[in-house]
């Protein structure tokens, strides 16, 4: 077990914490560990992507067994490094900009936050990598809990009351519906092991399978489908980096990566497609989308804009997911790490204003694109690719929804991504005009950009939306993997499509 780069992954993060805790009277040295122990995860993630063997499974560590097909344990699987890859890589980048925004917004408790925040990281890679519904249980609420502090960092009463809403939304959905609703697949099966083709067998009564694919659905809170979205918004009182970890690296992430899961592994495609409720969830996904934009049309507070947006892009997984076409599952798995880069490049532009100019809304904007040209051109890169359109990432992702909903004659869905794609841009379009064209509205001449180090982050991640639209082709390869025949993705995609 020492041997397998999986174990490296789970620990180094770990390791990381106490470097950090011990160095908190030094800041230079704490946050020289903190960028110290997200590149070495980065390193590590690397190197068990490229010794990871799908013919021997080779990448498995078993910890304890409760009973049997009970037990906790972790296994390397394509979804699963598509995520490690992404929450590891993006720390980086967000331990960068957080060190410069901490320092420039003079925030306290800046230790709690870099421990916190690498605890979140390492539930994140335990989760990833949980080879059971079990394991992945137990780091998905570790998760919860781990982000509370951050949620709730700047200790004021809207502090207070925002992570009591994240608590309450988050812990009251796993506990009653997502627990209750594993412990039920355990009663039917006898197993919690991710399978690929699923875990029911075929004479499993789908009106009882329809009622457990709601508890699961209902269950995954951090997923936020409507209604159980308010934690999101109300999560946006925490400090920027924090937004960012939350929409981008690790939580809402962890919600719709733990539905593929369950959709791949537990149900499986073939079991769902019997399944009566399915069609009725894509609804819901789909009224999700709408609605949660036309709510962030209406919000004139930047980053409450931003968490409604991510309320809806997240549903974009949800439905993409239960439309069971490869294509569609295969947007599904995309749009995880597509809308990741996207949206920690608006969030971080949104804390570059703050940081910059104090302001906080959409009406302040107008004109601020002439003194802060580098953040408001970060700001449009990734509003395009919440919209779909080339040559940003997004286009990708809603590509492939869209041509598996066509192939499925799936009416509902395609009229659900048009729609959505043009409030996207009725909320992001306008933000982008008024920035660079519309007069300055009380901007004093003094104004200048962010600090040199939130601009770069900033960059990196507008760098890397435009890059995945280029360079997805390694991912999709990856993404393969999720399918029991891996031919049906190749024949799915028509010749003149990939990007």
């Amino acid at each position: 077990m020492l041997t397998n780069p999986m174990l490296f992954v789970l620990l180094i993060p770990w390791v990381g914490i106490v470097f950090i805790a011990l160095s908190s009277r030094k800041a230079n040295l704490r946050e020289f560990f903190s960028i110290a122990t997200s590149l070495c995860l980065f390193v590590a993630v690397i190197f068990l992507l490229k010794n990871w063997d799908t013919a021997t499974n080779s990448s498995v560590i078993n910890l304890i067994e409760f009973a049997p097909g009970l037990q906790i344990s972790f296994r390397a699987e394509p979804l699963g490094l598509l995520f490690c890859l992404l929450a590891s890589f993006l720390w980086i980048i967000n331990t960068l900009y957080s060190i410069s925004y901490m320092r420039s917004n003079q925030e306290q408790n800046q230790t709690r936050f870099y421990i916190f925040f690498a605890v979140a990281i390492a539930s994140t890679m335990g989760l990833a990598l949980s080879s059971n519904l079990l394991t992945l249980f137990i780091f998905y609420e570790v998760l919860t809990l781990s982000t509370y502090p951050l949620v709730t960092h700047k200790g004021n009463e809207a502090a207070k009351k925002g992570g009591r809403t994240y608590l309450a939304y988050l812990l009251s959905s796993s506990i009653v519906f997502l627990l209750f609703a594993i412990l039920w697949t355990y009663h039917m099966t006898g197993t919690l092991e991710f399978t690929l083709g699923g875990v029911f067998s075929k004479t499993a009564d789908p009106i009882l399978l329809s009622v457990l694919l709601c508890l699961f659905i209902f269950g995954i809170g951090k997923a936020a489908i409507m209604p159980l979205h308010r934690w999101l918004p109300a999560a946006m009182v925490a400090p920027t980096p924090v937004s960012a970890l939350l929409h981008a690296v690790a939580v809402v992430k962890a919600g719709v990566f733990t539905v593929l899961k369950v959709v791949i592994y537990i149900f499986g495609p073939t079991t769902l497609e019997s399944i009566p409720v399915t069609e009725y969830l894509v609804y819901l996904a789909g009224f999700s989308i709408i609605l949660a934009s036309v709510f962030a049309l209406l919000q004139d507070n930047l980053k409450r804009r931003l968490a409604y947006s991510t309320v809806s892009q997240l549903s974009y997984v949800t439905m993409a997911s239960l439309l069971l076409h490869p294509l569609a599952i295969l947007a599904a798995a995309l749009h995880i790490a597509i809308h990741a880069f996207g949206k920690i490049t608006l969030f971080f532009t949104a804390g570059s204003i703050y940081t910059a100019s104090r302001k906080t809304k959409v009406s302040e904007l107008n004109g601020i694109g002439r003194y802060m040209p580098w953040t408001m051109a970060a700001f449009t890169i990734g509003a395009i690719s919440m919209i779909g359109l080339p040559p940003a990432a997004g286009f990708v992702s809603k590509w492939y929804l869209l041509l598996g909903s066509l192939k499925l004659h799936e009416w509902f869905a395609v009229g659900v991504i048009i729609l959505s794609t043009i409030l996207n841009a009725a909320y992001f379009l306008p933000v982008c005009y008024a920035a660079f064209f519309k007069k300055a509205d009380c901007i004093p001449e003094t104004q200048q950009e962010a600090p040199k180090l939130m601009v770069f982050a900033i960059m990196l991640c507008a760098t890397g939306t435009i890059a995945l639209f280029f360079f997805i082709g390694p991912l999709i390869e990856l993404l393969k993997g999720l399918f029991l025949d891996p031919t049906v993705l190749s024949l799915s995609i028509p010749s003149g499509v990939k990007p």
